[in-house]
Order: C-alpha cells, then structure tokens, then sequence
C-alpha cells in the first residue's frame, strides 16, 4: 500500500502553458491554478533553477496567496530526501530555514512524480515565525563570496552588490549591505579590535557560526559563497544568514556525483568566514559549537531515522516515477551512503577540532 503523499495539481491553460514552455529561462511568470486538498486557489507559476531548467524533470515556483512555494524535482539527487534532511538538521541547530514536505506534483491532469515542496524565504516566512526584517538578499552567484574581488581572480567587482538580488527593502539597505562587505574588506587588518568590534555590531556572529557549522557538517561545498539568504534583523540592525539549496550534500555534489566526506573543510569558505575565524573569541566558540553538535545532533541515531522515514515515504512513487533520472537501486542504497558519511564526517571533524 502505498504511503500518503500529499497531491499539488498545476492547472495552466494552453496558451499560458506555451508562453512557460516557449523560453524555459525566462523568469515571467504565467497564470494558472493550483488544486490542493481540495481547495482551488489562484497562482502565478515560472520555472526555476539554473543549469536544471534543461532537465526533463524540472522545478517549478509557485505564488499562491502572496506566498511563494518551489517544488523541486531533486532531478540530481538519486535520494531526493538531502535538501529536506538537511534543513531538518539547521532546525535542531538552531538556524530558521525553510520548511519542507515531499509532494506529488500534477500539471493538467499529468503526473509529473515526486517533487519536495519548499517554503519559500519571503515576509511570509519571517512573519511565520515572528521575526522582524529590515531587508532580506538572495545570494544568486558565487560573487556573493563577502569578498571585494570574484572567486579566481584578482580583478575587483564592479560592484559589492555583485551576486546578490534584493527581496526585501529599499536602495539604503542595498547600500547598507555594500558598506557591510566594503568595510569588512577595508577597515583595519584581518585581526584588529576595529573590525572585531565592527563585526559583532552589524553581524549575529551566533547564528553565523552555526550556518557555517551546518554547512560544514552537511558537506555543502557550493553553500558558501552562494544558495544562502541574508537579512537584516529589524530590532538589532544585524545581518543574519538562511541555508537554501542543499541538494549537493550528505556525500554527494550538487550534480549527484559521490564525493568524499572530506571535500569540505572544517573552517568553511569565503572571505567573511576567514576574518571571523582569525579571531580567537570567535574561534573558540565555532569550536564548541562544532564538537557539541558531534555530540548532538549530528550522530547517526538521531539523522537516521528521520531518512529512513522521508525515504520509506516516498519509495513507492519514486519506483513508478518514469522521469526520474536514477535507477531504483541507486535509490534503494542512498540511506546507507547518507549513513556512512555521518560516520566518516564525525571522524574528520573530530580529528580537525584538534588542530582549530
């Protein structure tokens, strides 16, 4: 019998369809309906992602209610639970993230297969969980690296805004967020009191340190200079950081090729993660933070279960789905390969903890 998914049905007319389809890259949006237990409500739909929207399983963004959802085909994950798992894991680590829940998706009667459903970061999601937001960024490219040069190379930015896209706020917090990277790139030395002093005025250093934790314990390579959002703390003017896009992890790579649990390092990426580190306040507390989560909760009993469940959940759709592009036993093995890299992850952390 199979397990209970709930069922999301896209209803788009020929016309609005063929506009979607006519340049998968476009970002405009069509209108169309959505089903969903029972209830028809309006929305607004648009393909999504970047090199995926070649696919033949793609993703989709829905607004629906001023609220917007992405229903993502996790075409290149042969488990589709790694995005959901993992920001189950920045939940119990104190990080706010985006809730999830594995669907099947329809479009006009026709059955697309499993896709996860993503809460989408918007006012909604800061209103969800009463938190006050000055201005929100979604950093799009790897230029959102904190950095006043691009990755490789040493030509500057034409601008600091390079790799961010504004969703929340004026053209002063646009500014503001500038200033931000200007000054952490500018104001003293790496290890200077000013810039210290600095950072813990503008920066949650706390909910920093366990984003980069989060990161680095998942294995998110590619988590670190972009696929994370950025807002500022209405009350304590502080910047914050969100997880987004965590497909690429649990030993494998955003495409889906298996990588080694050693592939990311303890100390993460990008330029704002090198200066925090230098600092040895700072430095000590990652490291407590690190080992307590090798303590609780990135263990093998407390993940497990919970792939288990979102695996056993999806199974039967997933052995019907046709567009999918893994085959069934590389599906049948992914919470094995999920458990064996927390157990490689835990030793190489814990042998790195020694020398940090």
């Amino acid at each position: 019998m199979f397990a209970e998914l709930p069922v999301r049905h896209l209803v788009i007319g020929e016309q609005q369809l063929k506009q979607l389809q006519k340049n998968v890259w476009s970002n405009r949006f069509v209108q169309g309906s959505m089903v969903s237990e029972g209830t028809k409500k309006e929305i607004k739909v648009r393909y999504r992602g970047g090199h995926t929207r070649d696919y033949p399983k793609r993703s989709y963004e829905v607004v629906r209610g001023g609220k917007t959802y992405h229903y993502n085909a996790e075409y290149d994950d042969p488990s589709l639970i790694r995005n959901a798992l993992s920001f189950r894991f920045f939940e119990w680590i104190g990080v706010p993230c985006s809730q999830t829940r594995h669907c099947l998706l329809r479009l006009n009667g026709q059955n697309l297969g499993v896709y996860l459903e993503i809460e989408g970061v918007d006012r909604y999601f800061f209103r969800r969980r009463g938190i006050s937001v000055q201005s929100l960024f979604y950093a799009v490219n790897d230029n959102a690296n904190f950095s006043l040069y691009p990755n490789d190379t040493s030509r500057k930015k034409s601008s600091l805004f390079s790799g961010y896209k504004q969703m929340i706020g004026s053209s002063d917090d646009r500014s503001k967020l500038t200033l931000f990277i200007r000054k952490l790139n500018t104001l003293g030395s790496d290890s200077s009191k000013a810039l210290l002093s600095y950072l813990q005025l503008r920066l949650d250093i706390d909910n920093y340190l366990r984003w980069l934790a989060g990161a680095v314990l998942t294995g998110n390579y590619d988590g670190f200079d972009q696929n994370y959002a950025i807002y500022r703390h209405r009350k304590s003017q502080k910047y914050r950081i969100i997880p987004w896009d965590y497909e690429g992890t649990w030993g494998r790579n955003c495409f889906g090729k298996p990588c080694g649990s050693d592939l990311v390092r303890v100390t993460g990426y990008n330029r704002l993660t090198r200066t925090l580190l230098k600092f040895p306040a700072v430095r000590s507390k990652y490291k407590k933070l690190l080992a307590a989560m090798l303590n609780d909760p990135f263990t093998v009993t407390k993940i497990i279960p919970v792939a288990y469940t979102m695996h056993n959940a999806i199974r039967p759709h997933v052995v019907r789905d046709t567009a999918r592009k893994w085959s069934v036993s590389e599906f049948e093995g992914e919470v094995w390969m999920i458990r064996r890299y927390i157990e490689e992850r835990r030793r190489l952390v814990a042998d790195a903890l020694r020398d940090l």
